[in-house]
């Protein structure tokens, strides 16, 4: 499965995710091939691109429970976006903590991991999606952080609102590639605004302000690499919204290209713990399918293997299948398998061999390379 900008869409290629219409009624099924007015429906609901299966890739399973996942998003968004219009528009929150719990219900009490799947955005949408992913990732972490139940809701409402000032910055921005430093201060200023709308609105609940406030102020030292203040000490929630919002942002679609890999995401946070909370860190890791069975991966060798065994202990040690040599690692026995690791999710699963034609041209001689 790959990600592929609209404006690459060719006539052919497999859905490996279903399209829906703005009203969530279903117009292109997974596996379907995309045709002219497949892609043209493509471009008029604006949508940063799609997920498409590789020509030698086939349909990966769909459970219920991935079934309902996708489902919920779908249906939840609407909702999310009906809220933060009403705040925009009237300063006040009508069913917020109606829709938390909603999410808290359905997300916010499970005892095994999920796929967490990323979903189809456009610049009209992409701030209520991402708030909805935000939201139900917060109440999963939080759930295994065993955070109070008033916590717990708060950090959902937090999630829910926490983009609400970028609703007045130029859309385009929000999926634009090559972002300039002016633009990047407009959003920052509308990020901050927020902050502003947010106080206003829970005038009554001022830890909702804030949560938000600190996990930007956190994220903006990451991103700048700046050296963090540990006088300021962050609440729970701030904690847990700051690895939710990064893990979304980072790991959904959008115009820069690929977006960036679920494993490599983790990693960067657990590698920087003094802005990305280690136990929020571990609560998401415990929330998520990350190397489950039938993952392909690469290994620090350069090979590529198939995981046969999750490590529910250290989830990144499974045991895999080496393609190369149809070899079994454990590599939770690091007694033997010390120096070796898994590197990254395999990016694509078509493993064909394709011709060289110019040195087949010039020579004759079929020289094969590993397609990528």
């Amino acid at each position: 499965m790959k990600f592929v900008k609209t404006e690459d869409l060719k006539i052919g290629m497999r859905l490996a995710k279903p399209i829906y219409n703005n009203k969530g009624v279903l117009l292109y099924d997974r596996n379907s091939k995309l045709t002219q007015q497949g892609i043209e429906s493509v471009r008029n609901f604006k949508l940063i691109g799609i997920y498409v299966l590789e020509p030698a890739e086939p349909l990966p399973p769909l459970s219920d429970e991935d079934r309902e996942f996708e489902k919920f998003q779908m249906v939840t968004v609407f909702s999310v976006e009906e809220e933060l219009k009403a705040i925009l528009e009237r300063g006040k929150n009508n069913r917020i903590y109606y829709l938390a719990e909603n999410i808290i219900r359905s997300y916010g009490r499970l005892d095994h991991r999920i796929n967490f799947l990323q979903n189809l955005r456009s610049k009209e949408d992409f701030v209520y999606k991402h708030s909805l992913n935000v939201a139900i990732l917060c109440a999963m972490i939080g759930h295994n952080m065993n955070l109070r139940k008033e916590d717990l809701t708060e950090v959902v409402v937090c999630a829910i609102v926490h983009d609400i000032g970028k609703l007045n910055a130029d859309p385009q921005l929000l999926v634009k590639d090559d972002i300039t430093e002016e633009e990047t201060a407009e959003l920052k200023s509308a990020e901050y605004h927020g902050i502003s709308i947010i106080e206003s609105t829970f005038a009554s609940s001022p830890n909702v302000k804030r949560v938000v406030n600190q996990a930007y102020k956190r994220l903006d030292a990451y991103h700048k690499k700046e050296e963090v203040d540990h006088n300021a000490k962050m609440v729970i929630g701030a904690k847990v919204l700051c690895v939710a919002e990064e893990y979304d942002r980072m790991t959904a679609i959008n115009s820069a290209g690929e977006p960036q890999s679920e494993f490599i995401q983790i990693k960067l946070m657990m590698d920087n713990p003094e802005y990305f909370d280690p136990a929020a860190v571990r609560a998401l890791l415990d929330s998520i399918n990350l190397l489950s069975e039938g993952t392909c991966v690469e290994l620090s060798t350069g090979e590529k293997a198939l995981v046969i065994s999750p490590n529910e202990r250290d989830v990144f040690r499974p045991m895999v299948l080496c393609f190369s040599s149809n070899t079994i690692i454990d590599l939770a026995m690091t007694a033997l398998y010390n120096d070796i690791e898994i590197v990254d999710i395999m990016r694509t699963y078509d493993n064909r061999y394709k011709l060289d034609e110019n040195l087949v041209n010039l020579g004759g001689n079929a020289f094969a390379e590993e397609g990528e």
